[in-house]
C-alpha cells in the first residue's frame, strides 16, 4: 500500500488576510485499481462532525484495496473561527467564483481534485440542522431539516457511469446506517434536492459541480442536534464505511466504532513540531506558554493531526486542532543555529544517557545535562544564581518554578540548548513522580 501526502503543508498565517494554505490532500492508495473515493470535510467551518471524521479517517484507517483520498479541512480559516464561512459560504461558489474572492484559490484547487480521472465517487461531509422527516413533526423533525440525511442532487447520472445510480446507493446507505442507530430518533433518510429543477442555491454547490462533471457525489449530514461531537463523528464514519463497502474498498480501522472509542480519539490532539527543533505534545498542554524560542518569520509548524493549524494573533501564535483552541505560544525570537549537535548527554537518576535532538527523557529523582564545549543549557523554570550555563547541575522537581511547566500537571519542563547565542533545540524532561516532598 502506498501513502501519499499531497501538498501536506502546515503553514503559519503571518498575514491571514491575504494568504491561503494549499488544499491538504491525503492519499491512501494501492496499485490494484483506479477506483477512488474522495472524502471532503470542512467546507463549512462550524460543522465539526464532518472535519473531525475526515481527520480520523486519515489517521486511524488502513486501506487494503483500491484508493481513498481525503481532504480533511477544506475551509481552514473558517474552521479556526468556528464559522460557516468567514468569506461567505464556500459551498455556494462552485458555479461562479469571482477573481477577487478570497476563497477562489481553494475552490479552484478542489474542483481540480474532484475532476481527476480516477476519482470515482465524492462525499462531502456536513452537520445539518434538525432531523429530516418527509412529513412535518415539529420544529426539529420536518422536511426542511438537513440532519441525518444522505443528500443527492438527482436520481442518477449517465447510465454507464460506475456508481451513477445515486438514489439506489443512497437508499442502501440509509438502510445500512439505520441498523446501527444510537437512538431510535436518529434515523437516516435520503434527501433529493432535485437541484437542476428546484434548488437554485444547490446549483452553486460542490456536489452539483461534481455531478455536472459526471462524478457521483453525495453529501452526508449528521445532525447538529445530536448531543455530542462523538455521535456526529460516529454517523459520518459509519456512512463512509458503508460507501467503501459498496465500492469494494477494503479497510481496517484501529479502534472499535463506538462513541467511547471515538471520544478518546477526539481528545488526543497529537504532537506539534516547530522548525524541526521543538516538539510539543498537545495533550495536557497549558493554555499559554511563554518564551518559546522561534524565528521572527518563516517558522514551520507541523502537526501529527491533519486538523492542526496555527494563527497569528498579535504577537502570539495560537495553536488549533480543528475549531478547538489548544494553546497560545508567546515567542522569544532567536536566530536558529545551523551547525548544532544532534545529540547531547545527560545523567538521569545516576545513569548517563544520550538525548537526541528535540527528544523527551524521564526522571524519577534528578538529572543533569553534561557540559558540552561551545554550548549553553537553559533549564526553563530553574534558576542557577550567577550562572548563564546550567550544565552539570543536579536538578530535582522541587527546584522548578511550576508556572514554567509545559503541562497542566506541572511535571514536564523545557531544557534548551544554545550555541553562540543561537537556538539549537529543545528537549523535555518528564518527572515520573512528585519528589517535591
Amino acid at each position: 500500500m502506498k501513502y501519499v501526502f499531497a501538498k501536506l503543508l502546515f503553514i503559519l498565517f503571518l498575514a491571514p488576510l491575504f494568504l491561503h494554505a494549499d488544499v491538504q490532500l491525503i492519499k491512501k492508495e494501492n496499485n490494484d485499481s483506479n477506483v477512488t473515493l474522495l472524502v471532503i470535510g470542512g467546507i463549512h467551518g462550524d460543522e465539526p462532525g464532518g472535519y473531525f471524521s475526515a481527520s480520523i479517517l486519515a489517521t486511524h484507517y488502513k486501506i487494503d484495496s483500491k484508493n481513498l483520498w481525503i481532504v480533511p479541512n477544506l475551509n481552514q480559516e473558517s474552521i479556526q473561527k468556528d464559522s460557516r464561512g468567514i468569506n461567505g459560504d464556500m459551498n455556494r461558489k462552485f458555479a461562479i467564483v469571482k477573481n477577487g474572492d478570497r476563497d477562489k484559490k481553494t475552490v479552484d484547487e478542489i474542483k481540480n481534485i474532484i475532476t481527476q480521472e480516477n476519482v470515482s465517487l465524492v462525499l462531502n461531509l456536513h452537520d445539518g440542522n434538525g432531523f429530516y422527516r418527509k412529513t412535518d413533526k415539529g420544529n426539529i423533525f420536518n422536511p426542511n431539516a438537513w440532519g441525518q440525511t444522505c443528500v443527492i442532487d438527482q436520481c442518477e447520472l449517465n447510465i454507464n457511469q460506475p456508481f451513477g445510480n445515486l438514489n439506489t446507493i443512497a437508499l442502501e446507505i440509509k438502510d445500512r446506517i439505520n441498523r446501527r442507530l444510537i437512538e431510535e430518533h436518529h434515523t437516516f433518510d435520503v434527501k433529493n434536492t432535485n437541484t437542476k429543477f428546484y434548488d437554485e442555491a444547490m446549483q452553486l454547490s460542490l456536489t452539483y459541480f461534481a455531478v455536472t462533471h459526471n462524478k457521483p457525489a453525495f453529501a452526508i449530514e449528521s445532525s447538529k442536534n445530536l448531543p455530542s461531537l462523538s455521535q456526529k463523528v460516529f454517523y459520518h464514519l459509519l456512512s463512509i464505511e458503508e460507501f467503501m463497502n459498496i465500492m469494494g474498498i477494503s479497510f481496517k480501522r484501529e479502534f472499535e466504532l463506538n462513541e467511547l472509542e471515538i471520544d478518546k480519539i477526539l481528545k488526543n490532539y497529537g504532537n506539534l513540531t516547530i522548525n524541526n527543533n521543538i516538539s510539543i505534545n498537545l495533550n495536557d498542554i497549558k493554555k499559554s506558554l511563554s518564551f518559546i524560542p522561534i524565528k521572527s518569520e518563516s517558522n514551520v509548524f507541523k502537526f501529527s493531526s491533519p486538523l492542526g493549524s496555527v494563527a497569528r494573533e498579535g504577537r502570539s501564535f495560537v495553536v488549533y486542532i480543528g475549531n478547538q483552541k489548544v494553546a497560545t505560544l508567546n515567542p522569544q525570537y532567536f536566530k536558529m543555529g545551523e551547525s548544532c549537535s544532534e545529540e547531547f548527554e545527560a545523567v538521569v537518576d545516576g545513569k548517563k544517557v544520550s538525548l537526541n535532538r528535540a527528544s523527551d527523557f524521564f526522571v524519577n529523582d534528578d538529572f543533569s545535562i553534561v557540559k558540552k564545549d561551545s554550548y549553553r543549557v537553559n533549564i526553563i523554570g530553574y534558576r542557577a544564581v550567577g550562572r548563564l550555563d546550567e550544565s552539570d547541575i543536579n536538578v530535582k522537581l522541587q527546584d522548578f518554578d511550576k508556572k514554567f511547566s509545559i503541562d497542566v500537571n506541572e511535571k514536564v519542563y523545557r531544557v534548551e540548548f544554545y550555541k553562540n547565542n543561537e537556538f539549537c533545540s529543545m528537549s523535555k524532561v518528564h518527572f515520573r513522580q512528585d519528589n517535591a516532598k
